[in-house]
């Protein structure tokens, strides 16, 4: 077996064809599992090239505690009126407050306009050095030297989702299901001017106006400027009057306000015991000393 598995027709090919190629000559010497173990006897049996060995990625595990601790960002696709045509829809999310700190549509995804929009953002925002985790996919836009250079640059840490786990950048998803379950979505986009003027209005609703479920019913914008807690305050107010004109009607007792989680977190670790809840031309919302201002800066 070891001479013919030396020999010329056979030295190149595998066990398996080996095997096959005798027996359609009609020739049975062994079995496959045979000449494998015969192979490694001599030390000739594995691969033939040096294989990459098994990528391990950590599981990316975040918290936010307050506003620009972890921002999370995505890319996603809007279709054109012309098929097979897309925009691409550069959204970054506060994870704390759900709060869209900026976003951007493209005619194309690439890694010089994923620096812009950053470098401007953590600049308008007065990100301190070390102060912001940067949550993403692992797009070419999101692993590109220049890109991640620039981030070592500002001194962002930047954390990536595991290849093919489809949960570990939820919540970017999670707004981007809402924001193409809009009854006005148009589903398909004439131009990029058309689609930004869209999206100009559905990010100012889903800022100012969209009570989230995640944040308790309070709006990103409030929880951002921390205007949640007098908005709870007002809140309580009405429930407490109702209450006080029919308290049968509530067969719980004295209604209360919830108030957004104190935590938020990706893959959080849960120790006994703890309770944990867990519950994107770019565009700015700004603060001023007056008050809260919108202000949209365009970036073409």
């Amino acid at each position: 077996m070891i001479e013919t598995l030396h020999s010329a027709p056979y030295r190149d090919q595998p066990p398996t064809e080996v095997y096959h190629r005798l027996l359609e000559q009609q020739q049975y010497l062994c079995s496959v599992s045979t000449m494998h173990r015969l192979l490694r006897g001599l030390r000739e049996n594995g691969d033939r090239r040096q294989q990459r060995p098994a990528q391990h990625h950590a599981v990316p595990r975040l918290l936010a505690k307050a506003p620009h601790d972890v921002w999370t960002w995505d890319i996603t696709k809007l279709p054109l009126v012309r098929r097979g045509m897309y925009l691409s829809l550069y959204v970054v999310l506060d994870l704390f407050s759900r709060f869209v700190v900026a976003w951007m549509v493209s005619l194309k995804e690439n890694s010089a306009l994923s620096k812009q929009l950053m470098d401007e953002a953590t600049a308008r925002y007065g990100i301190e050095p070390g102060q912001l985790t940067l949550h993403q996919d692992r797009g070419s836009p999101m692993i590109a030297h220049g890109y991640l250079d620039l981030m070592r640059d500002l001194d962002v840490t930047c954390s990536h989702s595991r290849p093919r786990v489809s949960n570990d950048n939820p919540f970017s998803e999670s707004q981007f299901k809402t924001q193409k379950y809009q009854p006005d979505y148009p589903g398909r986009f004439t131009d990029a001017s058309h689609a930004r003027r869209w999206c100009d209005g559905y990010f100012d609703w889903y800022n100012f106006e969209h009570h989230h479920s995640g944040l308790a019913g309070f709006t990103p914008e409030q929880v951002f400027t921390g205007g949640s807690h007098e908005v709870a305050r007002q809140k309580q107010q009405a429930l407490d009057a109702r209450y006080a004109r029919h308290p049968e009607r509530f067969v719980r007792g004295r209604p209360t306000v919830a108030m957004p989680p104190e935590t938020v977190a990706i893959n959080p670790v849960i120790e006994p015991g703890e309770d944990v809840m867990i519950n994107a031309r770019v565009n700015f919302p700004t603060l001023t000393a007056a008050g809260y201002v919108k202000e949209m800066l365009s970036l073409k």
